[in-house]
């Protein structure tokens, strides 16, 4: 670990020059990717709601810019309002002065296109490292069905008569709460960093087993050894995610992999954890080099980015429903290929660190929730640890 270290604390050097800012001689600091959430489906909008959004930052700055996403809609969003603000303690209250508006081309409101994006100007608040910001998002009228993320593991708010309400400090009118991200999709702070790494795949990613409410995901637990080099983590995890097809987990990791992975701001890794899904799931892969098609095409294309790909082998399963020997065989056949076929730039073994040694196709105990496919806190802490981090940049 010192000698990772020392070959990233160099590289941190190198990036920011000794004067200690970024790009000392060619103004503003870059933006980086600090957290986000992937779309995975929609659900009924309430009109004239306020949703506030807890989201938790894996790095800091000196200003933050918000993604709302009307990507999965099918009709015109209107933001009423869009606020950003630092979380005062465990509920809907922000941190008094922190409350900010965000503008769209200099305008409070606007309307974001179904099947579009819209990222705001920059919002001028500090934010530290690991800080849980509130951004609240107003929708007058009857938007159509709102653009989600369905499993936050985390609680959010709602003001059920929202109009007016965003830029409420005090959160008493966010009677009601949600386990889901609504229509905020991602958060870039500007400031010395050295970029960010994007952990894409299913529920392994997203987060399901973990405790809710504590961000004990392994891209969490990953952006806590990654933050002293102020590099950030994003989440593009989906429960139920495929690789090879589009699901109820949303788009396939092929059709979603520009706008949740590579297109994100400062990305310089991407760790793709994907495909078991595909081997449990209707209809079943079992041609490997099926998978192995699809990860070169992720490598490829992310290449032609500039960003580098670590793959990670795929974790046991057996006792959860959907398992069967033939299929064992398939997934120790596509670990084969991503430990020895030179797939990708890197590997991370997350299968050789969670398996039962007593029983190679189970996880081991101490890891597993109780569905013998998620990981608990354990279990992601194991996940996180098993990334070289000299492999990330």
């Amino acid at each position: 670990m010192r000698k990772v270290g020392r070959v990233l604390g160099a590289a941190l050097l190198i990036a920011v020059g000794t004067s200690g800012r970024a790009g000392a001689d060619t103004g503003p600091s870059p933006w980086t990717g600090s957290w986000e959430a992937a779309p995975s489906g929609t659900a009924p909008a309430v009109p004239g709601a306020a949703y506030r959004n807890v989201v938790h930052l894996s790095v800091g700055g000196s200003a933050v810019r918000v993604r709302v996403s009307n990507r999965l809609g099918s009709a015109p969003l209107r933001l009423g309002a869009v606020t950003v603000a630092l979380r005062r303690g465990t509920g809907p209250d922000a941190v008094p002065g922190s409350m900010r508006a965000a503008t769209f081309d200099g305008a409070r409101t606007a309307v974001v296109p179904a099947g579009q994006d819209l990222v705001s100007d920059p919002v001028p608040l500090a934010v530290p490292a690991a800080a849980d910001l509130l951004i609240t998002v107003e929708t007058p009228g009857r938007p159509g069905p709102a653009t989600y993320h369905r499993v936050a593991l985390q609680t959010g708010y709602l003001a059920a008569h929202g109009a007016g309400r965003a830029a409420d400090e005090h959160g008493d009118a966010y009677t009601g709460t949600t386990g889901n991200w609504y229509y905020v999709t991602g958060v870039d702070v500007r400031g010395v960093t050295l970029g960010s790494v994007v952990a894409f795949g299913d529920s392994l990613t997203d987060g399901n087993g973990s405790s809710f409410g504590t961000n004990h995901r392994w891209p969490d637990r990953l952006a806590e050894r990654l933050r002293p080099y102020r590099i950030g983590v994003l989440n593009a995890g989906i429960s139920g995610n495929r690789l090879l097809l589009d699901s109820t987990g949303g788009p396939g990791a092929l059709n979603r992999l520009d706008a949740d992975g590579l297109a994100r701001a400062g990305v310089r890794t991407l760790v793709l954890l994907e495909g078991i899904n595909d081997i449990k799931g209707t209809p079943e892969a079992t041609d490997p080099a099926e998978f192995v098609r699809a990860y070169r095409t992720v490598v490829s294309r992310a290449h032609a980015r500039g960003i580098r790909v670590v793959g990670a082998t795929l974790t046991p399963y057996e006792g959860f429903s959907g398992y069967t020997g033939a299929r064992e065989s398939v997934r120790q056949r596509v670990n084969a290929l991503i430990r020895t076929g030179h797939v990708f730039d890197a590997y991370a073994d997350f299968d050789a660190v969670v398996r039962d040694p007593d029983r190679p196709t189970r996880i081991r105990p101490g890891y597993d929730p109780g569905d013998h496919l998620h990981f608990n806190d354990a279990g992601m802490h194991a996940l996180a640890a098993a990334v070289r981090l000299v492999d990330l940049l």
